[in-house]
C-alpha cells in the first residue's frame, strides 16, 4: 500500500492529507530558514527556487552558476528521472538573491556547502527536519511537498495542463494531471451557473 493512503475498515482506500504546500506555508518555511541557521538566506532561496521551478531536490543540489544567464533573468532547469529540460525566467527577487550568494561562492555549485562542494540530498532533508522542528504546518513539509506545491499552483492559476507537464519536465502528462483533478479553476464561474 502506497504511503499516501490509509486503509479503512470497509477496504476502501482513502487518500491522506495533501501532499503539497501552500503558498502561506512556503513563505512560512522560507521565513523560519532565513531566521535560523547560518545560512538562513541561502536555504531559504533554496526553498524558493525548488518552489517557484518545481525543482527535485535532486536537481535542486546539481544547479550550478553557468546555467543561470543574469542579463536574460533565466535559468536553464536540467531535469532527472529522463525529464525534458527547458529554460524557464527568473524573478526579481530570484535574480537579486542569486547575485548576493554568487559574490560569496567559490564554487560552481549554487548551493554550496561550508567546504564549497556541492550539497547532497541528505542535506535538503536535514534541513527539512530541522523546519519541522520549527514550523507547525498541517502538512509534512518535505522538499518533494515543493515540486508538488508549483504543480497545484500552476492548476490553480489556470495554466493549461501542457505548460505545466513542460514547465516540470514531465515525459507523461499523467504525472500532470494530478494537479489539474484538484485545481477548483476548472469550475470558475460555475457558481454563475447553477
Amino acid at each position: 500500500m502506497k504511503a499516501d493512503t490509509i486503509q479503512t475498515t470497509e477496504s476502501v482506500k482513502v487518500k491522506a492529507k495533501r501532499d503539497y504546500l501552500t503558498e502561506k506555508e512556503v513563505d512560512q518555511l522560507r521565513e523560519t530558514a532565513r531566521k535560523n541557521g547560518r545560512y538562513g538566506q541561502r536555504d531559504s532561496l533554496m526553498i524558493l527556487m525548488s518552489y517557484r521551478h518545481g525543482l527535485r531536490s535532486a536537481e535542486l543540489v546539481e544547479l550550478t552558476w553557468d546555467q543561470v544567464d543574469f542579463t536574460a533573468g533565466r535559468i536553464d532547469i536540467h531535469r532527472k528521472k529522463n525529464g525534458a529540460a527547458s529554460k524557464q525566467p527568473l524573478n526579481g527577487e530570484e535574480l537579486r538573491q542569486l547575485r548576493l550568494l554568487k559574490k560569496e561562492s567559490c564554487s560552481p555549485f549554487i548551493f554550496a556547502s561550508e567546504r564549497g562542494d556541492k550539497m547532497t540530498t541528505a542535506n535538503i532533508r536535514m534541513l527539512f527536519k530541522k523546519l519541522r522542528g520549527l514550523v507547525s504546518l498541517d502538512v509534512h513539509a518535505h522538499a518533494h511537498a515543493l515540486r508538488h506545491a508549483c504543480g497545484h499552483k500552476l492548476a490553480d492559476q489556470g495554466v493549461d495542463t501542457r505548460h505545466i507537464q513542460d514547465y516540470l519536465g514531465h515525459r507523461n502528462i499523467q504525472n500532470t494531471v494530478r494537479y489539474t483533478e484538484l485545481s477548483a479553476e476548472k469550475f470558475r464561474g460555475f457558481d454563475k451557473k447553477i
